[in-house]
Formats: C-alpha cells, sequence, structure tokens
C-alpha cells in the first residue's frame, strides 16, 4: 500500500497493491504503519459506517462543524466520484475542491480531515461506500451545502437520479458563513509529511 498527498492540504489518497488470481483479489484496505507515515493517527478512528447508492445518486456535501470530523473513505464495490471542499480557517488551500474517483476495483481511499466537506455521486449501479471516521456522530454538528453551489461548480458527472430531501434543500455556501465560523482549530492544516 502507498500514500500520496493532493493539492489540498491533510487530504491523502491510499492505494493498495489488489493480490489478482483466478478467485479474484484479495487487498488490504487499511494499513495503520502507512496512515502513521502518511501524518494521520490510525488510533483516532472509532466508527465505520456504508452506504449503498444506485447510479446518479449524489451524497453531500456534508460537514461537521465545531470540531469536525476525519475520515478515511472508500468504494468497496463499484465507482464514485468523489468530491472534498476545504472549509478550513487556517488552510492555505480554503475555499478549493479536489475530486477523484474511488473504485472498488482499483481499491483506493481517501482521508479527509476535520474541516473539510465531503459528497460523492455514484457511477455504478450499485455503489457500496464505506467511511471509518475518527468522531462519534452527533446531528447537532452537520451541516450540508449545495451540490450544487455555482461558486464551486463541480462538474458532476451524471445528472443527479436521487438525493436525501436535505441534500436537495442545502443552501450554498455563501449562505453559511456564520456556521461555518464555528470550524474549529482542529479543523486546521494537516502537519502531514510533503511526499
Amino acid at each position: 500500500m502507498r500514500w500520496s498527498s493532493t493539492r489540498i492540504s491533510g487530504v491523502v489518497e491510499f492505494t493498495p497493491t489488489p493480490h489478482v488470481d483466478e478467485r479474484g483479489f484479495f487487498s488490504r484496505t487499511f494499513d495503520a504503519d502507512v496512515a502513521r507515515e502518511a501524518g494521520i493517527d490510525p488510533d483516532g478512528f472509532v466508527q465505520d459506517s456504508m452506504s449503498r447508492s444506485r447510479r446518479g445518486v449524489v451524497r453531500g456535501l456534508h460537514v461537521r462543524v465545531g470540531e469536525g470530523e476525519g475520515k478515511l473513505v472508500r468504494c468497496s464495490s463499484g465507482r464514485v466520484f468523489d468530491v472534498v471542499v476545504d472549509l478550513r480557517p487556517d488552510s492555505p488551500t480554503r475555499g478549493q475542491w479536489l475530486s477523484l474517483v474511488l473504485d472498488g476495483e482499483k481499491q483506493n481511499s481517501v482521508f479527509i480531515p476535520a474541516g473539510c466537506a465531503h459528497g460523492f455521486q455514484a457511477l455504478t449501479e450499485p455503489a457500496d461506500t464505506a467511511y471509518r471516521i475518527d468522531r462519534r456522530h452527533d446531528p447537532r454538528e452537520d451541516l450540508t451545502i449545495a451540490h450544487d453551489d455555482p461558486s464551486l461548480d463541480i462538474p458532476w458527472p451524471l445528472p443527479v437520479s436521487a438525493m436525501s430531501r436535505s441534500d436537495a434543500g442545502a443552501p450554498p455556501l455563501a449562505q453559511l458563513s456564520a456556521a461555518l465560523g464555528t470550524i474549529t482549530a482542529r479543523a486546521g492544516t494537516s502537519g502531514q509529511p510533503e511526499r
């Protein structure tokens, strides 16, 4: 397994080396030593979750205010167009976003630091997405940003087939400045090593 930094500080992509044979493949999807090397505390994760989405479904853009929530996300089956938006107050890449395809065959994953919004669109039917999270969920800290916010101009690859009622009614960033101002120092820039 290897890791690589991205253009957004603290966002790290992990790429394993699946062992393929006539049966299929076996892949290590998490390695604590590699996470440490990338500047991520592997002992900090407290919860694993999973979603299954139909092709075209958009989930997000979700962020937690307060201390935020770091998460390691991968698509265990299928493919998703994954998006990270940096909202951390002291980050040099604040306001920027990046996308990557998480692929069940490739088994790559992305670490998203606290203070970054996250969303994805399912590219396959279905797409199973797994999340490893570093704080227990508190719904009072949930905040959703409009996936089609014109200030972000994210080029979602497919027409949206479905989304939750709360995601569909989410406001753009410009209407959330007061709430986003409550993101705390834990969500500041990462001290990860450069690679």
